[in-house]
């Protein structure tokens, strides 16, 4: 007959991590709804009035993007 043991070492619960987990769910949440904030906005727009700003259509999410990174 063969008899194993096994013998883990406990170690202390790590709640921090779970919280920075959480963290960093909330702010990229947060980082998705103002892209599609600013991206729907942008949209709203008329080609004349994109124009008045220096954008085209082609390029509104790259700006709605840009504009989630720099919005901390």
């Amino acid at each position: 007959m063969a008899v194993t043991t096994h013998n883990f070492a406990r170690k202390g619960l790590n709640l921090a991590a779970p919280a920075a987990l959480f963290e960093v769910v909330r702010e990229r949440f947060g980082a998705y709804r103002r892209y599609r904030r600013t991206l729907n906005e942008l949209a709203q727009l008329t080609d004349r009035e994109l124009a008045d700003l220096g954008l085209h259509r082609s390029g509104l999410k790259a700006v709605a993007l840009e504009a989630a990174r720099n919005d901390r």
